[in-house]
């Protein structure tokens, strides 16, 4: 059986005490209890928690000093901070310190329950997103690609190995899959480090320059060409070179590269002699090159001078795993300038997030997240700020998956979004008139004034 999840309760009443207990005791938890804020502390160091529950208002420390003071030493354990005094400065506040939620008083024992379980469910994220954050600096064996799913593993330990040698590499992988990061990760580790390292989107470059820019050319070779100016094959001498989308070349300059590369000698546009060259050719495709090959738009014997060593990048769909930990790194280690607002996802939101299929890989993901990160001004990125391919999948998807929450959560979930588009539907057929609004629906204008409040709609909205 695994170990129960513990709580940790303080506050100075006793009856509250004891009744919290009671209740996550019957969850399966394993309770402890504080009366002070310093017994409180005491049990954190001695005890560990998962989760500390802790009231606001004490004779002591308060429940904000308490929070600090286990965040500052125990980053991992999360506090839920309870109270009578619910205001939003409060609760602002509590998150701002480094509570994980913030539970209002009176509560029922359903809400006591609720907070602790999306506590614990959300902590393995937390956790994951300070070791990111903390390790980002020091990735330099990983070549800062994250990620702990085996295909990941394998992927570094490929790369450790061929940043040895000096053999020409050919990654293969999806749109969006991260070659680049794979080639500039080659170089990082290769004896070639410190030296150029040169990219070059093939699919990006008009074919009439491409001859120009990989070779150079001499003052004069074409109209316009006023002087004389390296190829990126010279501007990579001695470094790396990255071709990228190497599939998009036209058959004529295929032919030159693959000369380049034999007699590892380069002739300018315009020019008589020969330039040698001393480059570490990585290319990158996301084409089938064999199709290409049968279909005669690639060059069979250029195919196996560049796949000497093959590197195939898996897609986001086969990197089981992996997604949380991308989505975390991505919001908090991408942002220029001040920490992002949203320091992560709910449950529900990360769920959708490992459920979707990602046609665009990690490309997706991260833009995904950076849309997100900069439209949310909260503490955590709800369901509704993803996009709507991300919220809403096929039904015969759908279909095959587990469901996100409990049958009880889930229909609370649905009328909770019935419940607040009607309302505002009603509202505005009413012009936000609440009397007509309730002479029109036939419900009390309290308790369409008080579902206002609830749902905090509000005309100018």
């Amino acid at each position: 059986m695994d170990t129960p999840r513990k709580v940790l309760i303080v506050d100075d009443e006793r009856d509250m005490l004891s009744n919290c207990a009671r209740i996550l005791r019957r969850g399966g938890y394993e309770c402890l209890t504080a009366e002070t804020s310093d017994q409180g502390l005491a049990l954190v160091q001695t005890a560990q928690p998962d989760v500390v529950l802790v009231d606001l208002r004490m004779p002591g420390k308060s429940g904000i000093e308490i929070v600090k003071a286990v965040k500052a030493r125990h980053p991992d354990i999360e506090v839920v901070l309870m109270t009578a005094y619910a205001t939003i400065e409060t609760a602002v506040d509590a998150i701002k310190q480094g509570a994980f939620d913030y539970l209002p008083k009176p509560f029922t024992a359903d809400q006591l329950q609720a907070v602790i379980r999306r506590t614990l469910r959300q902590k393995p994220l937390t956790v994951d997103a300070r070791r990111l954050k903390g390790e980002s600096a020091a990735r330099r064996d990983v070549g800062g690609m994250v990620g702990t799913s085996e295909a990941m593993v394998a992927l570094r330990e490929n790369i450790r190995k061929i940043a040895a040698t000096e053999a020409t590499v050919l990654i293969t992988g999806e749109s969006g899959t991260g070659k680049e990061l794979v080639a500039r990760s080659l170089h990082q580790f290769s004896r070639r480090s410190a030296l150029p390292f040169v990219p070059v989107d093939c699919a990006a470059l008009p074919e009439s320059l491409l001859e120009s820019e990989l070779f150079g050319h001499e003052k004069g070779a074409f109209t316009g060409a006023s002087f004389s100016r390296p190829g990126l094959f010279e501007l990579a001498h001695t470094g790396t070179l990255f071709l990228d989308e190497v599939a998009e070349l036209p058959l004529p300059l295929q032919a030159k590269l693959l000369r380049v590369l034999e007699a590892r000698q380069l002739r300018r546009l315009g020019a008589r002699q020969l330039i040698s060259v001393d480059v570490r050719l990585i290319a990158a495709t996301n084409r089938d090159l064999a199709k290409a090959m049968e279909a005669g738009t690639f060059r069979e014997d250029l195919f196996y001078r560049l796949n000497v060593i093959p590197i195939h990048v898996p897609p986001l769909r086969e990197r089981h795993g992996d997604i949380p930990l991308l989505a975390l790194h991505f919001l908090l280690n991408t942002s220029p300038g001040p920490p992002a607002k949203p320091r992560g996802f709910t449950p529900e939101a990360m769920a959708l997030l490992e459920r979707y299929g990602w046609p665009g890989n990690v490309r997706e993901l991260k833009n995904t997240v950076e849309r997100a990160r900069a439209l949310v001004n909260q503490e955590r990125i709800q369901p509704e700020d993803l996009p709507a391919a991300v919220r809403h999948l096929s039904g015969e998807v759908a279909d095959r998956l587990p469901p996100i929450h409990s049958f009880k959560a889930a229909k609370r979930e649905i009328v909770t979004e019935f419940e607040e588009r009607s309302l505002r539907e009603l509202m505005e057929r009413s012009g936000w008139n609440i009397a007509q609004a309730a002479r029109a629906s036939g419900v009390h204008r309290k308790t369409i004034e008080r579902k206002l409040k609830r749902y905090n709609l509000r005309r100018d909205d």
